[in-house]
């Protein structure tokens, strides 16, 4: 999981403010690489990483025994106490 979040620092870090001049040489779509990465490309990278985020966590789940198509609820509530008159 710590690679994840090396992801996300390398992105919103390195490529919006360190590497901002290397990267503004490159041009996509017209717009400056660097500039494109700090207001665009790093919210599409922040939305695949929850994707992946999620997947992750439901191959832990299962890998544990914890699936969602197992949480059934009990279909009789528990009965209340009787009161001793």
């Amino acid at each position: 999981m710590a690679w994840l979040m090396a992801v996300w620092f390398f992105v919103s870090y390195g490529c919006g403010i360190l590497l901002v001049e290397p990267l503004n040489k490159i041009s996509l779509g017209g717009y400056k690489l660097g500039f494109w990465m700090a207001q665009q490309g790093s919210i599409y990278v922040f939305v695949i990483l929850i994707f992946v985020y999620v997947r992750l966590m439901n191959k832990l789940d299962e890998r544990h025994g914890f699936t969602e198509s197992e949480i059934i609820e009990d279909p009789q509530p528990e009965s209340e106490p009787k009161e001793d008159a």
